[in-house]
């Protein structure tokens, strides 16, 4: 009886110190998701509620301001083909590929995601440049790249090619390689399979790949000032806009930041709900 009376008290223990584990456990989980949220959200809020919205659309009717916006989204444009049309092979060739130095391979691509901004701009100006490793040999030829807006092209695909080429990576490695392999049965050729098979099975990923690499070629700043300046109509993105504007009119340095904000937040809340 005794003996019974004590295991009945050792369970209902047990049972309370699970409850209450359960109950601090879910407590801290969420008290310390809260706080990093408020870390996050506190400062976006504040940025869109500064000014008054006349103020930030007054703000971005003015000329440079129109051109840094086209600027942008040319460039971010171009620059995301570029990582679709070079990044696609690279992604296909690290997720079915197997070779000596392969994980090196990765590690160059992933290299861009890690390194400062400013470290690649000056790597792109020591390659480019006037007298650069192949900058100087351009140069013969007439071609000046530094500077231009092909330069804010080719520092945007640098540093944003790689997040494109990273999730069609993870979308080939999560694919059922059956549906490839039945359709080799079928007789179909490696192109045929690759547009009709893979293609439509990895489009989630890819269409992630997409928003993600654009809206980083968006928001590059580093890079592009380094490689290609800051000049009014010809290299200067929002970005770079929005640090020129910072110096002396804080006004336009906000109605900047928040355009590229609402973009940045509307493109990633679409990319999240189709997923959904």
């Amino acid at each position: 009886m005794e003996q019974s009376s004590k295991q009945h008290l050792t369970y209902w223990t047990g049972q309370w110190r699970g409850r209450w584990g359960n109950l601090l456990f879910r407590l801290g989980i969420g008290l310390l998701s809260a706080l990093f949220l408020l870390f996050l959200g506190i400062p976006l809020v504040a940025l869109l509620f500064h000014e008054a919205p006349a103020v930030v659309w007054s703000e971005l009717q003015q000329p440079d301001i129109l051109q840094a916006l086209q600027i942008s989204l040319l460039t971010t444009t171009v620059s995301t083909l570029l990582a679709v049309v070079f990044g696609l092979p690279v992604a296909y060739l690290l997720a079915r590929g197997s070779f000596r130095g392969h994980g090196f391979l990765e590690t160059l691509v992933t290299m861009p995601t890690v390194l400062p901004p400013v470290v690649a701009g000056v790597a792109l100006l020591l390659t480019f440049g006037r007298m650069g490793l192949l900058g100087s040999y351009l140069r013969t030829f007439g071609i000046s790249i530094p500077f231009t807006t092909v330069a804010v092209i080719m520092a945007q695909t640098f540093i944003a090619a790689p997040f494109f080429i990273n999730s069609a990576k993870a979308g080939l490695e999560q694919m059922d390689r059956r549906y490839e392999q039945a359709a080799y049965t079928l007789r179909a050729s490696a192109w045929y399979t690759f547009r009709r098979v893979t293609l439509p099975l990895i489009r989630p990923a890819l269409l992630a790949g997409v928003g993600l690499s654009w809206a980083r070629a968006l928001g590059e700043f580093g890079a592009t000032i380094t490689f290609a300046g800051n000049f009014p109509g010809i290299t200067q993105t929002m970005p770079t806009a929005i640090y020129l504007a910072s110096q002396d009119d804080l006004d336009k340095s906000i109605a900047l930041a928040v355009v590229l904000l609402a973009v940045s937040f509307g493109l990633l809340l679409a990319l999240r709900i189709r997923r959904v």
